[in-house]
């Protein structure tokens, strides 16, 4: 009787069952890094787009009372803020529109004006706002027809 070589069981992998192993840790890892963000950014982003509405808000109520809106941002108890206000001749009216930032660490600027002019004409000037909070820096723009949208600014941020 010849003699069987009995089969020995195989243990560990074969270099191909590794090499498949580590490109989906590689994939896996990849989706990952690319689907976490900034939390400053993205609290930015939130706070650009809710002031987006807010001007056009204001903008659209402006054209349809016949009164100029302006939005203002403000320093109130060493805490940053804004305020919408309607220019009754020389007097300036509180409009009922937030006043507070969602993160008080938000700070806004008005490129070039100390205001924002809101109308009440259909077509208003060019108007800029930068938002920053810590590094990070939005810019909020209109042409004077299109409404307040993020836009990429000079810096490419």
């Amino acid at each position: 009787m010849p003699l069987a070589f009995a089969a020995a069981p195989r243990r560990g992998f074969t270099l191909i069952e590794l090499m498949v192993v580590i490109a989906l840790l590689a994939i896996a890892t990849g989706v990952v890094s690319l689907a976490l963000r900034d939390p400053a950014r993205t609290r930015l982003d939130t706070e650009a787009q809710r002031l987006g509405a807010l001007l056009e808000t204001a903008r659209a109520e402006s054209r349809a009372s016949g009164v100029p809106v302006i939005w203002v941002p403000s320093l109130v108890d060493q805490e940053r803020h804004f305020r919408f206000a309607r220019l009754r001749g020389t007097q300036l009216e509180t409009m009922d529109l937030p006043t507070h930032w969602l993160d008080p660490q938000v700070r806004a600027e008005v490129l070039g004006a100390p205001t924002v002019q809101l109308g009440p004409e259909p077509l208003i000037g060019a108007q800029r706002i930068v938002l920053r909070l810590a590094d990070q820096r939005v810019l909020l723009a209109t042409d004077g027809l299109a409404p307040f949208a993020v836009v990429a600014d000079e810096a490419g941020q």
